[in-house]
């Protein structure tokens, strides 16, 4: 079997569900693009736990993880079943690979797992898992995280992580939707397009001193750990690919990367 490539999207505000910008219209054609995968694995950056963790629910509940927004937002479901034979694969291969995984019976699908894959795969059919993020541990580990689950993608597993490319709330809060980015956003921006299609893993890893206003982007690093498991799955010296570039509400990147 082919491989699928390992996928990072930035899913944004919750109502990229509903908004009309480029990057909803891109997710809405990612799915055709990418091919039907057998399942999903999806590392979000709304599931945070101190070693990693999987999701096992047969049937995931849809959960609305967000407040203050629109109501039709709430009314949104995304009934896609869970893959507890995947689950227990993934665990294996992480514990393979010297780390600690547990399982989560109960965990459903947060809004960074069930926005963009609501777009991308509309029909909720595929089986979907959800892993955790550390934030308590770095980059390094996450590589890890992601180099462990690698051999997924020649298995029909779509290995997908949803973050965002920057990530400041502080700064989120009170920008219209099409504010256009300050140049402290674009430069972390550009800056991880060039670091990720270079496959320059030292200095990805380093981002906190490597990258400009890295801790102004992301003063914490949630958002951006689901990078770095897609970075991993692509395997050793893997270069990305920049698959969308856009932004939202000025200060948030909407870029997009597949690797492998």
């Amino acid at each position: 079997m082919t491989a699928l490539p390992s996928v990072f999207v930035s899913h944004g505000a919750p109502t990229l569900a509903f908004d009309d910008v480029p990057a909803r219209h891109f997710l809405q054609g990612l799915g055709a693009a990418l091919g039907k995968p057998r399942a999903i694995l999806c590392a979000s950056a709304h599931w945070e736990t101190a070693e990693p963790m999987v999701s096992t629910a047969p049937q995931p509940e849809t959960i609305h993880d967000f407040v203050g927004f629109p109501a039709p937002l709430y009314r949104l479901r995304y009934p896609a079943p869970g893959d507890p034979d995947l689950a227990a694969r993934a665990a294996a291969l992480i514990e393979s690979a010297g780390m600690r995984c547990a399982a989560d019976p109960r965990r459903g699908l947060d809004h960074g797992a069930w926005v963009p894959l609501l777009l991308m795969y509309p029909t909720a059919e595929i089986p979907v898992v959800q892993l955790s993020v550390q934030v308590a541990r770095s980059p390094a580990h996450h590589l890890a995280l992601g180099r462990a689950l690698a051999p997924l993608r020649r298995e029909g597993v779509l290995v997908l992580g949803s973050g965002g490319a920057t990530h400041n709330l502080g700064e989120f809060r009170g920008q219209a939707e099409d504010a256009p980015p300050p140049e402290h956003v674009r430069r972390f921006d550009a800056w991880l397009a060039a670091a990720a299609e270079a496959g320059d893993e030292a200095a990805l890893i380093d981002y906190r001193r490597a990258a400009p206003e890295a801790l102004r982007i992301h003063p914490r690093a949630e958002h951006f750990l689901p990078f770095f498991v897609a970075f991993g799955a692509g395997g050793p010296g893997v270069k990305g690919r920049r698959l969308h570039a856009s932004f939202t509400y000025g200060v948030l990147s909407m870029a997009a990367f597949a690797f492998g």
